[in-house]
Parts: C-alpha cells; sequence; structure tokens
C-alpha cells in the first residue's frame, strides 16, 4: 500500500525529471553530504545585488520548481551540482530555494526528506527569523538540517538542528497560544511583517510543505491575507490550534485530512 504522504519521490515541485542526468550524477549518496555543497548553488537577493547582476536574474527568487531552478542554475554554469558556482553565476533565491534543492537531491537519492517552514532563534539573541530548513529521515527519526548556513559558524548544530534552535509554524504558534514566547519578536527581518500573523502564516505554508507542496515565502492562500491584515479571530486561532497539534504528532493520515481544509490548501492555479 502507499503511503498517505510519499517523502521518498518527488513531489510537484522536487521533481527533477529533465535536469541534466550529468550535472546530477555525482551527488552523493550520505545525507550530509547531499546537502553541503547547495550552500554554493544559491545567493540571497540582499547578497547578490551588490554584484551587478542583470535585473532579470531576480526573478529566479520566484521559481517554486527545484527543477526549473536547476536549469537556470546550469545554464549559468553547466558543471555539476556539487560544485559550488562564484556568487554570479548561483541562482538568487531565499532559504526556501535552498531547503528545496536538497529536499529535491534527498529524494533523488532516495532518502526520504521534506521541507519545513518556521523561525530560527540562533540568528538573533532573543528572535524567532523567518526561515526554511530540511530534514531527512535517518531511519530511526527526522534530523533537520540548515542547508543554508551548513559549515558556517553560528551558536547551533546546524547539521542537526537541537530542540528550539528551530521553530515550525506549528511549534511557534503553540509556545505562542501558551504563553511561553513573545509574538512581537517573531516575524521577517528588515521588514515590519512581526507578530502572532507572521507565525499563522508560516504554520499553513508548514502544513503545506508536510503535504510536499512547498510554496514561496510570500505566497498567500485561504484566510492568510486576512490574517496579515487583523481581519480574523477566535475561529481562525482555533483552526491554527489544529494546525499545530497535527504537524507536531505528524501523523501521516491526520496531515493530509487536515490540508484539505478549504482555508489551508494551497489553490492548484499557485502550484501548477
Amino acid at each position: 500500500m502507499a503511503a498517505v504522504i510519499d517523502y521518498v519521490s518527488p513531489g510537484p515541485f522536487t521533481d527533477l525529471a529533465g535536469v541534466d542526468a550529468a550535472a546530477l550524477e555525482p551527488v552523493p549518496a550520505d545525507p550530509l553530504g547531499i546537502c553541503l555543497p547547495v550552500h554554493g548553488l544559491v545567493i540571497q537577493p540582499t547578497d547578490a545585488q551588490p554584484l551587478g547582476l542583470d535585473a532579470e536574474r531576480f526573478d529566479e527568487n520566484q521559481i517554486r520548481p527545484a527543477g526549473e531552478l536547476l536549469r537556470r542554475l546550469l545554464a549559468l554554469d553547466p558543471a555539476p551540482v556539487t560544485t559550488a558556482r562564484e556568487p554570479g553565476k548561483r541562482v538568487v533565491g531565499t532559504c526556501r530555494h535552498f531547503s528545496l534543492l536538497s529536499c529535491a537531491f534527498l529524494r533523488h537519492r532516495g532518502i526520504a526528506a521534506r521541507v519545513r517552514c518556521g523561525f530560527g532563534t540562533y540568528f538573533e539573541q532573543g528572535r524567532g527569523l523567518d526561515h526554511w530548513i530540511t530534514e531527512y529521515h535517518d531511519g530511526t527519526r527526522w534530523v533537520r538540517v540548515d542547508t543554508e548556513h551548513l559549515g558556517n559558524d553560528l551558536p547551533a548544530t546546524l547539521s542537526d538542528l537541537r530542540p528550539g534552535e528551530f521553530l515550525t509554524g506549528g511549534e511557534a504558534w503553540a509556545a505562542y497560544r501558551r504563553g511561553e514566547i513573545d509574538a512581537a519578536k517573531f516575524g521577517v527581518p528588515g521588514t515590519e511583517n512581526w507578530g502572532p500573523a507572521e507565525i499563522q502564516g508560516n504554520a499553513v505554508r508548514d502544513l503545506a510543505a508536510l503535504n510536499n507542496v512547498e510554496m514561496l515565502p510570500w505566497d498567500e492562500w485561504g484566510r492568510m491575507t486576512e490574517a496579515y491584515d487583523g481581519k480574523t479571530g477566535a475561529d481562525y486561532d482555533v483552526l491554527l490550534d489544529e494546525v499545530a497539534r497535527v504537524c507536531a504528532e505528524d501523523e501521516p493520515a491526520a496531515v493530509s485530512a487536515l490540508y484539505k481544509h478549504q482555508d489551508l490548501r494551497v489553490p492548484e492555479k499557485l502550484i501548477s
């Protein structure tokens, strides 16, 4: 019987069909070996701006599928994906793009993997910053890896994040509802986007990612825009309580069932 949610086979955004097989051939078999080179394939927009790239290059940030990201990457430099690019030859993207590529490579090698959306607590003391990571299953448990920063000197175990170093959107929401965190300190650095609605948004995105639909960090659907505008109330908070509970319990049938809710499911037009 097929798994309720298949984390080994490619999903809508992690399918690498059509990508040059020779570029993928050197991808190793061990999970960390797979994840480590990804930090040399993507560059954040803020880091790319001083490079004088053509303006259209920044549209790469809007690409959802990993296959299209890699085709753009290989058009810039056809070297294998295990080869770090000079900054100007990397695709422009966010932490979501780093995480998506590592997830796609892990699945390419038959390793169960998934992307998680939430907040890193190791970037700034006392704050949770909007962030995406990758998880792979080692046969016993899910291991959380910060693919973007793997190998960098940060106050966290980036190859195996410890509890509390990264909070998924649901984990952060549950902690907020229990009074354990200040929601005003959770959000997107460099913006005014902080507070409970930011946590709610990442909880919904994380539920979608658990269903193999890894959206862009700024994609909105369901009642997310209303939440950001402060136009939702107690009923939506209760729905997010359910999202947090189901994602924490991580029972695939329940995760899949909840994702069918009209306020939570990503519209097909955003996927296709």
